[in-house]
């Protein structure tokens, strides 16, 4: 491993990095178990890929934004520490793959130079805090939700009560009623309202795609601004008490909501706020640095080559501001990817003519606020020099799609070789889609729905498929009927038919020709719903007939090579360690880590680390029963239950009693130092308990 030293100048930070190096010594030195430091890394933006030995590396954007300076100091590091490409996700995230993990912390360090981080970019936390692109220029928004995203953002990272949740927690802010932000499939969304000219938020929990997607349900028709954050905390913290840890599959947001009622759910959040330290946080909206456009006082001399070109390209990749005298330029950026040469000269781009910063979409494209109208024949003139002129911006030509089988672990079949071949069809054989906003189609390679596949109007899965004489072959399961009806409402598609992936592209063309003769003006989504799946199902049947197929329909889209079904494990949470004497040791570190937020005198997280340690200290003992351990809340009960009811474990009051103070007691300097004392003593018991089992000759305290 490189020698490796950070001159970051914020020691939180720099205390994650040698962190993170640390680790990474220790586990090459087989001190350190396998999944543990998979948990760790995960937390870090360090996640496995398809390739043996190399990691991607996810860098976590808030809301999209990305200063010139910001995406000079990543294509840097791209270039020094991957492969030069930069790859847009549908959370707005930029991830670079093929990167050695001992390089990882000094990759970290280059990227705070800039302000930018890996910390919780993937992991059991809260992900990147996604909002709709044209926050702060949206011409139908109530207020700029920018601001507000940020302070959800900063509060939250390294907060100890999302740091070891039992799944991902995904938050989004939609700037209007149009949902752009999409809040009917996350976690928490927030949509801006103003009530009797009070700025709030409409907020929809709950919500989530994969292989059980669920619609959010409404928590708040509306609350206000400073109420976001205490509603959020007490959210997380019933979802890291009583969520899923053990089975995966079940283990998010909407599986606790469904199980135990969104009523139910409610009154928990409510309950908790007396543990919450602050009651509201306001948010100083006119704190927050908005982009400044700069001063152009000379237009630079343009030639348009292409007049109907550059027509073309402004009936669909413009966007109007609510700021007079200004739009914004929408690139298409194909699969997400682009390059870093590229990136360079677009930052300096937007930094001397614009307002120095881009904004990633959910759709992995980019947005330039900030243009002037006088200088759009200059940007088209300048984009097109880094061939970022395509025209189609957010149009049904823009097909979103996951890396697939490119580069993840769980990527069934190709979803980007197919994304090529079907906008490639809709040029060709539908032009009139190139500007269509209304048709949206996703594409994900496996049924996680990193894609979103399952919300579109048309989705396709990556999966595979058996032939009568057993021979495999790649293959999309097509979904219809999906979209967003705006202020949190939204449909999720049917599955309607699997084909043979070469048949995609056919699959496609009856769908569209049958739409364009039948649906008389209605969007895709009422047609749909209009037709039913049977309907569909008819006209594509015959597509699924696999006793035909030709040597071709083993071979992927986008390679040349015969298909081959390779399933990797998973890593977007990562797994729980149950190793007892290691669960003891974290225990030890999380009162060390509540000792130094009491010394900062940060109260409430101090409780939270001990709280930490008492649940992981209990958990460690009924591991030793083989007992299950699947939520904090059965941890707590089954631990009354088999030690303190049972006298075998004598703590004065029931574990329960003790434990839940969290949640009755305001977090005051008196109450964090009680509660670390009874975490560390409780640690000592269970700890002589252990001994007492494991060394007879020792009795237990």
């Amino acid at each position: 491993m490189q020698s490796f030293r950070t001159e970051i100048e914020n020691p939180i930070v720099e205390k994650d990095i040698v962190e993170l190096a640390n680790k990474i010594e220790l586990f090459h030195n087989g001190k350190i178990d396998e999944e543990k430091f998979r948990s760790l890394r995960l937390a870090r933006g360090v996640y496995g890929q398809r390739q043996e030995g190399v990691q991607m590396i996810r860098i976590k954007l808030p809301y999209g934004k990305v200063k010139s300076n910001q995406l000079h100091r990543i294509s840097d590091v791209s270039d020094e520490y991957s492969r030069g490409r930069l790859h847009i996700t549908t959370r707005q995230d930029i991830q670079i793959h093929y990167v050695d993990l001992n390089r990882t912390p000094e990759l970290w360090a280059e990227l705070e130079r800039d302000d930018v981080t890996l910390r919780e970019a993937c992991g059991n936390t809260v992900r990147n805090v996604t909002a709709s692109e044209t926050a702060g220029i949206d011409v139908n928004e109530p207020f700029d939700v920018s601001p507000y995203a940020d302070a959800l953002f900063k509060f939250f990272l390294r907060n100890p009560i999302c740091q070891e949740m039992g799944r991902k927690f995904k938050v989004s802010f939609s700037a209007s009623d149009e949902d752009t932000g999409l809040s009917y499939m996350h976690d928490l969304g927030f949509i801006a309202k103003i009530k009797d000219g009070v700025r709030g938020f409409k907020v929809m929990i709950g919500g989530g795609l994969g292989s059980q997607p669920r619609h959010a349900d409404v928590l708040y028709d509306f609350i206000e601004t400073d109420k976001i954050i205490p509603v959020m905390e007490g959210v997380l913290r019933i979802f890291d008490r009583h969520g899923e840890r053990k089975s995966r599959a079940k283990a998010r947001m909407k599986f606790l909501i469904k199980d135990i009622g969104l009523e139910a759910f409610k009154a928990l959040v409510e309950e908790e706020q007396k543990a919450i330290e602050f009651k509201s946080v306001a948010i100083d909206a006119d704190a927050y640095v908005a982009p400044t456009p700069v001063e152009i006082t000379e237009i630079p001399e343009v030639t348009i080559k292409d007049q109907k070109a550059f027509e073309t390209w402004k009936s669909t990749n413009l966007i109007p501001q609510k700021q007079e005298g200004y739009v914004a330029i929408g690139i298409k950026v194909l699969l997400g990817d682009f390059y870093t040469d590229k990136a360079r000269l677009l930052a300096d781009l937007v930094e001397n003519y614009a307002a120095g910063e881009i904004r990633l979409s959910l759709r992995q494209n980019i947005l330039i606020p900030f243009v002037k109208e006088d200088l759009v024949p200059f940007f088209y003139q300048e984009l097109e020099k880094l061939g970022f002129v395509e025209a189609g911006y957010n149009k049904a030509v823009d097909i979103t799609a996951c890396p697939g089988t490119d580069t993840c672990n769980l990527g069934i079949a190709s979803s980007t070789g197919i994304t090529d071949e079907l906008e490639r069809v809709i040029k060709a054989e539908y032009p009139q889609y190139l500007n269509n906003d209304d048709l949206v189609i996703k594409i994900s390679g496996c049924m996680n729905a990193c894609g979103q596949h399952n919300m579109a109007n048309i989705g396709f899965q990556g999966m595979s498929v058996r032939t009568p004489d057993k021979l495999v072959a790649p293959a999309l399961q097509v979904l219809l009927g999906g979209g967003n009806l705006g202020d949190g409402n939204g449909v999720f598609a049917d599955k309607v038919v699997k084909v043979p992936s070469r048949r995609g592209p056919e699959a496609l063309r009856r769908i569209l020709d049958d739409y364009e003769a039948n649906a008389n003006g209605k969007l895709f989504v009422e047609y749909y719903k209009e037709k039913g799946e049977k309907y569909f199902y008819d006209v594509l049947q015959d597509l699924q007939d696999v006793s035909n197929l030709t040597e071709i329909d083993f071979v992927d889209w986008g390679t040349d090579e015969k298909y081959v079904k390779e399933i990797g494990i998973g890593e977007c949470a990562g797994v729980v360690i149950d190793l007892i004497a290691t669960l003891f040791l974290e225990s030890e570190e999380k009162i060390e880590n509540a000792q130094e937020s009491f010394n900062n005198k940060v109260y409430s997280n101090a409780i939270y680390h001990a709280y930490s340690s008492l649940v992981n200290s209990a958990k460690a003992l009924l591991l030793a029963e083989n007992k299950k351990t699947n939520t904090h809340a059965g941890i707590i009960s089954q631990f009354d239950e088999l030690f303190v009811a049972s006298g075998k474990i004598d703590l004065g009051v029931s574990f329960s009693e003790l434990i839940y103070q969290i949640n009755k007691f305001v977090p005051t300097e008196a109450f964090a130092s009680k509660y670390i004392e009874n975490a560390n003593e409780f640690l000592v018991k269970v700890r002589a308990f252990r001994e007492a089992q494991t060394q007879p000759e020792k009795k237990a305290v």
